[in-house]
């Protein structure tokens, strides 16, 4: 890490030199304008990165203390709810329920105080909490509760958040040490995110927030300014009371209240076991929404008592962690610039840059091509440098209005993130979100005529090739990336609100018959969810001559998977691929009346088993490029039998060979 560091280091300084005294079209009063503020634009983001890298070459902290068994505080496990369905909170507190420790107490606060909710609560020996009023929202739902608790300390999940069985096994130890005042572990999904599903990427591109979980966190801890992340955390009870319970002045009442913890001389602890897994947002629409409540919410910290720059209790390097953590949401802005002033080229003749060929060459491409072949390596394999700008150029003018906004006072309403499909989803796009990119794209589009075909009172004669060839390549990669942008937020078809995974596994099936049950079908898993599975028969099975042999749609065959019960499934579905008769026949099938108990076992193995989510790479970028362009071209397809969106999941323990694979490509 220390020499990568160093080489971008290197690079940097030099390309920083170049660019200051080379590349400033400082011909005019209006060309001289344009081309600082490209200048200082670029020079807010690379500050961003680089203390972002400063903070990596900080020494780690010890490793984490081993389990200490004696250690058995007791835990109240919180978990605010506001109009989600009850389903989805349902699986959530079963998963609480169902946590490996022997003292903690399972609380639903309900925010929206529904009758159905406290008679679910009832049936499941949960604690159930409403109140009168929604005074500041979910932190005010949050110190309602801290009066009817008394645990040593609590735990908080959001309502679609499910943790694993040994959750509070592995961070409860922690707190072994008087000093620890939270433990955060990392925010996982059991979907795919809209951008990954609406563009079928789920096997190319990582999650968003994974890179701030594997590489910012980490760092964030060895500075002592872990962020907390508002659900799946552990915190000390006396450290929450002493600060006066949740933050309310600001929407991000996590990071607020995380960064007063610290302020007071606690120790606070990153987890980086992915020990709970909960749901993205289903549409672009939403994760706009939610990225623009982040955004609004952790600038508004600046506001509190829990400012960085004045709380008392942090030292100088907290401080600085935590003000670049909130100012790294002003980012936007001079990202917006950098799209937009590449076009006073082609409209006004006045390159924000100008360069020779030499020195793009000897400046620019090392510069920039260490980033692109460093990023993966630098972010510990959880991004690439290309593709996760998608995820930029959906939010970038929705986050521009709502950081300006924030700083001009009027910040953004506190609005629960969807956390199911809305009924009957035309397929499209909210006009609240394709508008911005339709002028986006026009002015790109613009650029590129002007470029082309220069207006009579635009004189591009006179600037070098290099010059034009930048502006040129710099506007057809932001008309490239905003076709993208705008592809990845056409909702795709055929989605459930229940998640499915994919998951290579020996399995048996055998037909149920009145007389006792067939011969059973040796057959592998290859996609699962708690609505049904997706198999894939031995060619021999199709052959066998017996029709008992072949499952056909409408019969009701029995699975058995490595430690769950024999479960009646009915076939949906069949496909064989005519051109690759060793390949099998695959079936998709739904579960078939399951008893509550093999619903339990069923639901327990698919959500709450140790171990259950892996720490996946970033696929090699240039193949996941072309992957890209084509789904640009082609589109993806509904989702239906054989072409779900999944997500991977760890094969169980016992479960052996082929099974282990995580992803098949």
């Amino acid at each position: 890490m220390r020499w990568a560091v160093a080489l971008l280091g290197v690079l940097t300084v030099q390309y920083l030199g170049w660019r200051i005294t080379a590349t400033l079209n400082l011909g005019t009063a209006t060309a001289t304008a344009v081309s600082v503020t490209a200048l200082v634009a670029e020079l807010l983001l690379l500050a961003s990165f680089s203390l972002q890298l400063a903070f990596s070459l900080w020494p780690s902290p010890s490793a984490p203390d081993p389990p200490a068994s004696a250690f058995l505080p007791s835990v109240d496990v919180l978990v605010p709810s506001y109009g989600e369905p009850a389903a989805l909170i349902a699986r959530c507190l079963r998963g609480c329920l169902a946590m490996d420790y022997p003292d903690h107490r399972v609380w639903l606060l309900d925010d929206s105080g529904r009758e159905e909710l406290r008679t679910l609560c009832a049936g499941l020996g949960v604690h159930y909490l409403a109140r009168p009023g929604r005074e500041h929202a979910k932190a005010g739902n949050l110190n309602h509760a801290l009066a009817h608790c008394s645990g040593t300390l609590l735990a908080v999940f959001d309502a679609d958040v499910v943790p694993l069985r040994n959750f509070l096994r592995q961070t409860v130890p922690l707190f072994a040490d008087p000093a620890t005042g939270f433990v955060q572990t990392p925010q996982s999904y059991m979907n795919a995110d809209a951008v990954m599903r609406n563009l079928g990427l789920e096997r190319w591109l990582m999650p968003d927030e994974e890179c701030f979980y594997r590489w910012i966190e980490p760092s964030r801890e060895a500075v002592g300014a872990v962020v907390c992340a508002g659900t799946s955390f552990v915190m000390r009870r006396e450290a929450l009371d002493r600060v006066g319970g949740f933050e309310t002045g600001t929407p991000s009442e996590d990071l607020a209240t995380g960064i007063r913890i610290a302020a007071a001389g606690y120790r606070n602890r990153y987890l980086p076991d992915k020990l709970s897994a909960g749901l993205a947002p289903f549409t672009a629409a939403a994760m706009v929404r939610q990225r623009c409540r982040w955004a609004s919410g952790t600038l508004q910290v600046l506001r509190t008592g829990a400012n960085p720059l004045h709380i008392p209790g942090l030292n100088p390097l907290q401080r600085l962690a935590y003000l670049e953590g909130i100012l790294h949401w002003f980012n936007v802005i001079p990202q917006l610039l950098l799209v937009l002033l590449p076009l006073a080229t082609g409209l006004l003749g006045l390159p924000p840059v100008v360069v020779s060929g030499q020195g793009l060459l000897l400046h620019a491409l090392p510069f920039y091509g260490a980033q692109l072949l460093l990023a993966r390596w630098l972010s510990r394999q959880s991004r690439t440098a290309l593709l996760p700008e998608l995820y930029r150029w959906i939010f970038l003018l929705p986050l521009a209005g709502a950081v300006l906004l924030t700083f001009a006072g009027r910040p953004q309403a506190f609005r629960v993130t969807p956390k199911a499909p809305l009924a009957k989803r035309a397929v499209g796009v909210p006009q609240a979100l394709l508008l911005p990119l339709l002028l986006l794209l026009a002015l790109q589009g613009l650029g590129l005529i002007t470029l082309l075909r220069p207006a009579a009172d635009v004189n591009l004669s006179s600037l070098s090739q290099a010059t034009l060839g930048l502006s040129l390549s710099w506007i057809a990669v932001n008309t490239l990336l905003l076709g993208l942008a705008i592809r990845a937020c056409i909702h795709r078809g055929g989605h459930t609100p229940l998640p499915w995974f994919a998951l290579q596994l020996p399995c048996q099936l055998r037909r149920r018959a009145p007389g006792g049950a067939e011969p059973e079908l040796s057959a592998r898993l290859e996609a699962i969810s708690e609505a049904g599975v997706e198999l894939r028969l031995a060619a021999p099975a199709r052959t066998a001559g017996s029709p008992a042999e072949i499952p056909s749609c409408g019969a009701i065959w029995e699975l058995r998977l490595p430690g769950l019960p024999w479960l009646p499934l009915q076939i949906q579905a069949t496909r064989e691929r005519q051109l690759d008769l060793a390949a099998g026949l695959r079936l998709g099938g739904l579960w078939d009346g399951l008893s509550p108990e093999q619903q339990e076992r069923l639901e327990a193995w698919l959500y709450r088993r140790p171990d259950l989510w892996p720490q996946r790479r970033a696929p090699l970028e240039p193949l996941a490029l072309l992957v890209v362009l084509a789904r640009l071209i082609q589109g993806c397809p509904d989702e239906g039998w054989f072409r779900r969106s999944l997500v991977p999941q760890q094969a169980p323990d016992g479960a052996a060979g082929e099974a282990q694979r995580l992803w098949v490509l």
